[in-house]
C-alpha cells in the first residue's frame, strides 16, 4: 500500500509495510521500553527512595545488592512470570486467561503505592501502544481490559498480540526495569553516573539468565519475597521529603 505525503521538498510517496516486516522485535521493544515511551516510569522508584532514606542503599555495592534482590526475589522475577503468561494468552487470543492474569498481577501489589506504580504504567502503556502500534488482536484483547491494567500484563499482552518472541520480550522488560531503578538512584544521589553504569553492567547477565529461567514457569510461581521493600513502600507514603511516587 502506498500514500502521498507533502514534505518540505515536495510530495513524497511512502510505501507502508506491516510492523513485523519493517523492524525487528528488538527495535520494537527498544521503542516500547525506552524512557521516552509515555508511561511515566520516571515518577516511580519502587521503594528505592525509602531505602536510600533508611540507609539501606548508600553506595554502589549496596545499590547493586538491593537491585539484585528486587530482580531475582521481587518484582523483577514476578513481573517476568506475569508478562510471560500474558504474552501466551494474547498470542492465543485467550481474553479470559489474560483477564485472570491481570487480576492476579494487581492483587499481588503489596501496597497502595506499588499498586499505583503498576496500574498507572500499565494503563498508559496499553493506551499509548494502541494509539501508535495497534493491531486487531490487541484491540480485541484491550476491550476486555477496560479497568486497571498491571504493567507487565500490558507489555506481555501487546508483545503477544504482535507476535514478538517471548524470551526477547522478558529480557528487554527486565533490562528496562533495572535501568529505570538505576536512573532513580542517580536522582536520589547515593551513586554517580559511572557507578550506576557499573551496576547495570553487573546485573544485566543476571537479568538475561532470569528471563530464560522463568518464561515457562507456572503462574502460581508469581509473587515476591522482598519484605523490607514492601514495608518500605508503606513507609514511603508518609515520608517527610520525597520526589518519587513509590
Amino acid at each position: 500500500m502506498t500514500m502521498d505525503t507533502i514534505t518540505a521538498t515536495g510530495i513524497t510517496t511512502i510505501t507502508t509495510i506491516p510492523m513485523a516486516e519493517r523492524v525487528s522485535d528488538a527495535l520494537v521493544l527498544l521503542a516500547w521500553l525506552s524512557p521516552g515511551y509515555p508511561v511515566g516510569a520516571y515518577a516511580y522508584s519502587h521503594g528505592l527512595e525509602w531505602a536510600v532514606e533508611a540507609g539501606d542503599v548508600r553506595d554502589e555495592a549496596s545499590l547493586r545488592d538491593w537491585l539484585a534482590d528486587v530482580l531475582e526475589h521481587g518484582a523483577g522475577r514476578s513481573d517476568a512470570i506475569l508478562a510471560a503468561h500474558a504474552h501466551r494468552a494474547a498470542g492465543a487470543g485467550d481474553a479470559g486467561t489474560l483477564v485472570a492474569v491481570n487480576d492476579l498481577a494487581l492483587a499481588l501489589s503489596p501496597s497502595r503505592e506499588l499498586h499505583l506504580e503498576t496500574s498507572q504504567q500499565g494503563r498508559s502503556f496499553l493506551d499509548a501502544t494502541r494509539a501508535a502500534w495497534d493491531v486487531p488482536r490487541l484491540a480485541d484483547l484491550a476491550s476486555h481490559l477496560d479497568g486497571a491494567v498491571a504493567y507487565p500484563v500490558a507489555v506481555g499482552a501487546a508483545a503477544g498480540a504482535h507476535g514478538l518472541e517471548r524470551g526477547t520480550v522478558l529480557a528487554a522488560y527486565l533490562a528496562a526495569f533495572l535501568q529505570n531503578l538505576v536512573s532513580a538512584s542517580l536522582r536520589l544521589a547515593p551513586v554517580g553516573q559511572t557507578a550506576g553504569t557499573r551496576v547495570v553492567a553487573a546485573l544485566m547477565p543476571r537479568a538475561a539468565v532470569l528471563a530464560r529461567a522463568v518464561q515457562d514457569l507456572p503462574l502460581d510461581e508469581a509473587g515476591t519475597a522482598t519484605v523490607r521493600l514492601d514495608l518500605g513502600s508503606f513507609r514511603h507514603e508518609t515520608q517527610y521529603t520525597r520526589i518519587f511516587r513509590s
